[in-house]
Order: C-alpha cells, then sequence, then structure tokens
C-alpha cells in the first residue's frame, strides 16, 4: 500500500493455542505500523487474551459464525468493523467469513492467504506455506510474503494486577505446580488423568508441591476422574486434601495469572499449554497424537527456557486422529515419573 495504515485491524485465529502462536506475527505488525491504531477482531473466547498482549489498542469482539444462521450476526460485525473506519486488515484465520466480512466493512486493504475461494474479496491474497511448518511460522509467513521483517519467535502476555490479586486469592500457596488435564481437540492428545493423579501425588509427598488442576467447564470430565484416581492411590486422600481445584472457576486473565505464578505447568498439547509459555512458566508438555514439531509451545521472552516435552516414540506417531483405534500407545508410554522428573 502507498501509505503506512493510520488503523489497523488483525482477524486473529478462533481457537486459543492458535492466537497465541499468532502473536509473533501480531508483533510483527506492531513493530512494523509503531504509529497505527492497532485493533484485533476476536471471537468470544479467545477476546479476553489480547487484552493482555502489550502493544493491542482495541479488541473488536465479532459475533459471527459460518453457515446461514449466522447472516444477522454477520450484518452486525460488518457494521461494528465498518463504523471503525481501519484503513488495512490482516486475515491470520483462512476462512471464507472473515474475508467477505472486512470486505463488507470496505476495509480499503484486505490481506489473506488465498484459500477457501476467498480470493476476491482480498486485495493481496498470498499462497499458503507448507503444512508441515511450526503454527507460529504459519502467520509469520504472511507477515514476510507482505513484505515485512519478521519479529521474534516469541509469545509475550501481561495478565493485569486485577487477575494477579484474583489469582493469589485463589492459591494462596507460594509453591505450586499446575496440571492441566483436558484438551478440547479430542480424547486422543490426553495424557490419562490417572497419570496426572500420580503425578500430584508424587508432587505432594515427595517435594511439598501444591498440585493446581485447572480447565474450562469443558474438561470437568478429565478432572472428575483424576479425583476418583486419586482415591485409589496411596497417598491420594491426603493430596486430594490439599489439590486446589479450578477448573470452570477462572476467566482467561486469571487463569494466565494462576499460570504466571506456577514453578512450573504439566499439560496436554492444549491452550492452557500455549497460554503458560506465554506468561513466562516452564512448561513440560504432553505430546502424543499431535506434531511438537507444529505446535510447541513458545516462549515470553529470549531468555526462557524452552518447553520440555515428554514423548513415547512409536510408529503410529503423529497421526493427528482425534480418538485413538490402536490403544493410545504413545500416551500411554509416558510414566508418570518421566513427566515428574522434568519438573523443575
Amino acid at each position: 500500500m502507498a501509505d503506512d495504515p493510520g488503523r489497523l485491524l488483525v482477524v486473529v485465529p478462533n481457537w486459543l493455542g492458535d492466537s497465541v502462536m499468532a502473536l509473533p506475527a501480531l508483533q510483527t505488525l506492531r513493530t512494523r505500523y509503531g504509529s497505527a491504531h492497532l485493533a484485533v477482531a476476536a471471537r468470544p473466547s479467545v477476546a479476553a487474551l489480547f487484552a493482555m498482549v502489550p502493544g493491542v489498542q482495541q479488541v473488536v469482539t465479532l459475533e459471527s459464525r459460518a453457515g446461514l444462521s449466522g447472516v444477522r450476526q454477520w450484518r452486525r460485525d460488518v457494521a461494528r468493523l465498518a463504523a471503525e473506519h481501519f484503513d488495512l486488515a490482516v486475515l491470520f484465520p483462512n476462512s471464507f467469513l472473515s474475508a467477505w466480512i472486512t470486505a463488507r466493512a470496505r476495509i480499503p486493504e484486505r490481506w489473506g492467504y488465498a484459500t477457501d475461494l476467498r480470493g476476491r474479496w482480498l486485495t493481496r491474497a498470498f499462497k499458503r506455506p507448507p503444512a508441515d511448518i511450526h503454527q507460529a511460522d504459519y502467520y509469520l509467513a504472511l507477515t514476510t510474503a507482505a513484505g515485512l521483517v519478521p519479529a521474534p519467535r516469541l509469545a509475550r502476555l501481561v495478565p493485569p494486577a486485577t487477575a494477579v490479586e484474583a489469582a493469589r486469592a485463589l492459591v494462596p500457596q507460594r509453591d505450586y505446580v499446575v496440571i492441566a488435564p483436558g484438551a478440547a481437540y479430542g480424547r486422543a492428545k490426553q495424557w490419562p488423568p490417572e497419570r496426572y493423579a500420580t503425578l500430584a501425588v508424587t508432587l505432594w509427598r515427595t517435594r511439598g508441591i501444591t498440585p493446581v488442576v485447572i480447565g474450562a467447564g469443558g474438561d470437568r470430565a478429565a478432572g472428575t476422574e483424576l479425583a476418583a484416581a486419586l482415591a485409589t492411590l496411596p497417598g491420594g486422600s491426603e493430596t486430594a486434601g490439599v489439590l486446589v481445584d479450578l477448573i470452570g472457576r477462572t476467566d482467561l486473565a486469571t487463569l494466565a495469572a494462576v499460570l504466571a505464578g506456577a514453578r512450573a505447568a504439566v499439560a496436554n498439547d492444549s491452550g492452557a499449554m500455549h497460554l503458560a509459555g506465554a506468561v513466562g512458566t516452564t512448561v513440560v508438555a504432553v505430546f502424543g497424537p499431535t506434531n511438537e514439531h507444529q505446535t510447541a509451545p513458545l516462549a515470553a521472552s529470549p531468555d526462557q527456557p524452552p518447553a520440555r516435552l515428554a514423548l513415547h516414540p512409536v510408529w503410529c506417531r503423529p497421526c493427528m486422529l482425534r480418538e485413538c483405534p490402536l490403544g493410545r500407545a504413545c500416551m500411554l508410554g509416558v510414566a508418570s515419573a518421566d513427566v515428574a522428573a522434568l519438573i523443575p
């Protein structure tokens, strides 16, 4: 474009983990267009994340979803974006809808990948990079194709002071490890809850570290299984008495603050894993069917150690399946002792 945009809009991914992995590309835009007003358009599920991103000045929450049933919501989103008079929209999602809404909002410049038959709605449509790269590099490739110098591959979030206070009220213990037993993608990539239970017992009985279990409301089943497993383990009742269960009890900002105060976070390949890395916490991630080369968590700063990965190599991984037809050998091969040894 001939002139730098005065008002820049970035349409961000819909999933928590993908949104975190898009932060280096977002920082690339912030650095290149330092004087622009930077706004983010996000779904309600991830909108609160971007209030914790340094340099983001506005978060516009989008209502619309794909499908004809959402026509009324599409129109409201178009009106909402049109009223802001943005000069440039950069689209990280590949969806047709994101391109159509920004075009209908009459944003003059619209950049994105040429996917989903949406090329006519983009002013600059770029070829998608290979699918086997890290997701952070996938988003960075878009800004690089537009001629921008990529920012470092870091993802930094800063929880607000109110969230830090709320986290301290929920977890007054000074030495704790966060356990995140859930995962949205499917059962196959969840390390068994009984392994998490054994880990919790080990942390408390051998090291005096309080286990704190986190998750969204949808992770309640994994939390219930973990609690049931504790009841069967030696020392499980004692551990259950000190364990802090926060599943369904935190908003995103408070969850980020809880993670920031932890000694470490143990998680499956999940949004919680990415959130933990972005607040600077040591991450111990259990990978099974998904590919650690594509979705390993990013660090928040250059001096933060890389995530510690717990893997069991088998011939069929990474398969990327939601449900495993072969007995989940990749996950069952990761022992609780293996994970405990990775926690500092």
